[in-house]
C-alpha cells in the first residue's frame, strides 16, 4: 500500500515534540521541581503539561479561581490534599482531578512522602506563571500568599475561601 501524501497543506508536515526522560524545562519553585513537558509552542498554545514533585509537607498555593483555563492533575505517585472550597480530597495515585474555569482550588503534600503528579492547562496560560513564580525565588523575593495572589492575577485568577483578599493583602 502506497502512503498518500499530505494534500491539506503545502508546507511539510507539522513538528512532533518528544521530551524524554530529564528533558524539559525545570521550574524550581522552593521545594517543588516542577518540568515543563508542554509550554504551549507545540500546541498553538492550547495546550500546557508539567511533571511536579512535590516535597513532603509542602503546602500549596492559596486557593483560587481561574477564569479563563481548566486544569487538570493526575496523581502519578504519592497523595495529594485538593481542597475545593471547603471540602477536602486526598488523591492518591492514579486519580484525576478536573478543575473547570470559576471553581475554587488548592492543593498541598500534606504527608511524609514525596508525591508526583502531571498538571493540564487548557490553554496553556498558567505555564508562564509559574516562570513568574521561579523569578520571585531566583530574585529572593519572599512568596507570601498576597505576593502569590498579585502574580496569578496577570493570568486571569482570583483568590477563593479563606485568599479571598484584595490584591494588596486587606481581607475584603
Amino acid at each position: 500500500m502506497t502512503e498518500e501524501p499530505n494534500t491539506t497543506s503545502p508546507t511539510a508536515d507539522p513538528a512532533v515534540s518528544v521530551v524524554g526522560p530529564g528533558e524539559g524545562e525545570m521550574i524550581v519553585l522552593g521545594t517543588t521541581r516542577m518540568r515543563v513537558l508542554e509550554d504551549g509552542s507545540t500546541t498553538g498554545h492550547r495546550l500546557g503539561i508539567a511533571e511536579s514533585v512535590i516535597a513532603p509537607h509542602t503546602p500549596g498555593p492559596p486557593q483560587h479561581r481561574h477564569a479563563r483555563h481548566d486544569e487538570g492533575f493526575y496523581i502519578v505517585s504519592g497523595t495529594v490534599r485538593f481542597t475545593v472550597g471547603e471540602k477536602h480530597y486526598d488523591a492518591t495515585a492514579g486519580t484525576l482531578v478536573m478543575v473547570p474555569p470559576g471553581a475554587p482550588h488548592t492543593f498541598a503534600n500534606v504527608t511524609d512522602q514525596p508525591a508526583v503528579m502531571l498538571s493540564t492547562f487548557t490553554p496553556d496560560l498558567y505555564v508562564q506563571y509559574f516562570r513568574d513564580l521561579q523569578e520571585m525565588f531566583a530574585g529572593d523575593q519572599v512568596l507570601t500568599p498576597q505576593a502569590n495572589i498579585q502574580v496569578m492575577s496577570r493570568y486571569a485568577t482570583d483568590p477563593a475561601g479563606d485568599f479571598a483578599q484584595t490584591r494588596d493583602g486587606r481581607e475584603s
